[in-house]
């Protein structure tokens, strides 16, 4: 007996996928116009791509924006692994206490988390800068990081472990030939996905920055509030393009790290 179809639902959700990605769609589009009036079509260019580059103030808030990516990742995946590491041998009671400490930083809305990081470094009298941007990204990256070990290490379970360990490894030969290789997919999709929030984050850098330290998103909202040019748009469609293809990274290094033919996604 055929299943009946729903023209309904199926109508919900292509409108619901028009409201997210039409905005995006016109950004992209607008970004090879030929002209800086947003409203009218004027022919196809790349001009506004190749200005971007000769831009000091982009290329600057770029390597800022790299820079803190780049450490906060590396430092958020050691500390969100050894986390999903550690609370791995706690009690049912215990590591359910961890877990919501860990799952905060997802949870709490940005303007809080920033606003609350602002209020710690003014407190320990720590300038605001490049240093303190990085901070704050570890913060909510390390989150992130936990989730996807995590949950890479409670689908392995602990029997390939005590059985290296029965055979004669010891705990640190058991983690490096065992562990260590089942749960690298995890280690690196949320790494990508550290990266990717971090290079993408504007509401927690934005109370944390200092005037020195201004990263792609904040230096996007302060253009657009003199107006939306092509150069902005043409920036918008970078950052869009990157975010895409590493959370598409991500993704596929999970399910193909997952040994099964489960599909599952990010937890994001």
């Amino acid at each position: 007996m055929k299943k009946k179809r729903q023209p309904l639902l199926s109508i919900h959700a292509f409108l619901m996928m028009a409201f997210i990605y039409v905005p995006i769609l016109i950004i992209i589009i607008y970004s090879f116009n030929d002209t800086r009036l947003s409203g009218n079509w004027e022919g196809f260019t790349f001009d506004w791509y190749i200005s971007l580059f000769d831009n000091r103030n982009v290329m600057e808030a770029l390597m800022n924006s790299l820079t803190v990516a780049v450490v906060s990742t590396i430092i958020s995946t050691m500390l969100g692994t050894a986390a999903a590491l550690g609370l791995r041998n706690l009690g049912r009671r215990g590591r359910s206490g961890m877990n919501g400490l860990l799952y905060l930083p997802v949870i709490i809305p940005d303007i809080i988390m920033g606003l609350s990081l602002l209020v710690l470094f003014s407190q320990l009298n720590i300038p605001l800068g490049k240093m303190t941007v990085m901070i704050a990204h570890i913060t909510f990256s390390i989150s992130y990081v936990y989730v996807v070990v995590s949950a890479r290490l409670s689908g392995m379970g602990k029997q390939l472990d005590e059985a290296a360990q029965d055979l004669g490894a010891t705990p640190w030969q058991a983690f490096r030939h065992v562990t260590l290789p089942q749960i690298a997919p995890g280690i690196i999709s949320g790494a990508l996905i550290a990266f990717t929030l971090s290079l993408d984050d504007f509401m927690v850098s934005f109370f944390v920055a200092g005037p020195s330290s201004t990263t792609l998103p904040i230096y996007i909202y302060a253009q657009v509030k003199r107006g939306i040019s092509p150069e902005i748009n043409a920036l918008c469609t970078i950052l869009i393009l990157v975010s895409i293809t590493l959370i598409l990274l991500a993704q596929y290094i999970l399910n193909r790290g997952s040994g099964d033919k489960k599909h599952k996604t990010l937890p994001i």
